[in-house]
């Protein structure tokens, strides 16, 4: 029995072969980079774009697509590893968290979205923008349900329901209602720190799930003429090599620097000569 999310990855190289049994887990395999990027045309050109549209796209829903068309180009990026094996993930698949108000005590909720070939950054940004105002409005979805049950059990129920999970994923068979919407399973789990005012940092990745990437935004710098936004990008190392890694890197630069670029369709063919 195959796993729903992804198609196993039956020939690899040796030494990644070997990296599950020498580095198990995902916390042993990080690695993080920070960067700044320049923002200067992207936000003159949103700008203008909102006005002639009457619509409300922002400087995250610009670094979604970004990302989401470089994981497209990258499908590297969208490998994970199970139970000591490699997967093709089945989508491309962003999540992040929406603070319900900008409160210490408010409640958050968990935001998953997939992205499809024919998406442009116009259509990303209506969706983030439906599911955050929806999950304002009505306080929760339905995981935020099944996490609030879960943990009211007990410490030894816990314990042995997280174990059984452990198992599950292990196998390839964790149910669909668990795995649904969670941003441990999504390709890439965002947090944008700077609309809390907060710079970039380092965020670890999760032993749970299949998550082999987070990026963490930071605040907007402005310098003279030019405006740059930190990022920081964790990785599990064992899904590809630095030289990919690398290369990708250059694509989600490219994009956000020719913002009209994130206008075009995500299967969009993208300039070769980025990668060479």
């Amino acid at each position: 029995m195959g796993r729903r999310d992804g198609v196993r990855i039956k020939e690899m190289e040796g030494y990644h072969a070997i990296l599950p049994y020498i580095m198990p887990k995902r916390t042993e395999a990080e690695v993080s980079l920070q960067d700044d990027f320049d923002i200067t045309n992207l936000m003159a050109y949103l700008e203008k774009y909102n006005a002639e549209h009457g619509t409300n796209v922002k400087l995250f829903h610009a670094i979604c697509t970004a990302v989401g068309r470089t994981i497209y180009h990258r499908p590297k990026l969208n490998i994970f590893i199970s139970g000591r094996r490699y997967y093709q993930r089945n989508d491309i698949t962003l999540s992040f968290v929406c603070k319900q108000k900008f409160e210490d005590e408010a409640l958050e909720t968990l935001m998953f979205m997939k992205v499809k070939e024919d998406d442009t950054l116009d259509s990303i940004s209506k969706h983030i923008l439906g599911d955050t105002k929806k999950a304002r409005k009505e306080g929760s979805n339905d995981l935020d349900g099944l996490m609030n049950f879960v943990g009211k059990l007990p410490r030894f129920v816990l314990e042995i329901f997280f174990w059984t999970l452990s198992r599950l994923e292990y196998h390839g068979i964790m149910p669909a209602a668990l795995t649904n919407g969670d941003p441990n399973y999504s390709t890439c789990i965002l947090s944008n720190l700077g609309s809390i005012k907060a710079g970039s940092c380092y965020h670890h990745l999760s032993n749970y799930g299949t998550s082999s990437m987070m990026i963490t935004i930071g605040t907007m710098e402005r310098k003279d003429d030019k405006i740059s936004v930190d990022m920081q990008v964790t990785v599990d190392e064992r899904i590809a090599d630095g030289f990919y890694f690398a290369k990708s890197l250059r694509l989600v630069k490219y994009l956000l620097e020719n913002p009209e670029k994130l206008f075009e369709r995500i299967g969009d063919p993208v300039p070769e000569e980025l990668f060479k």
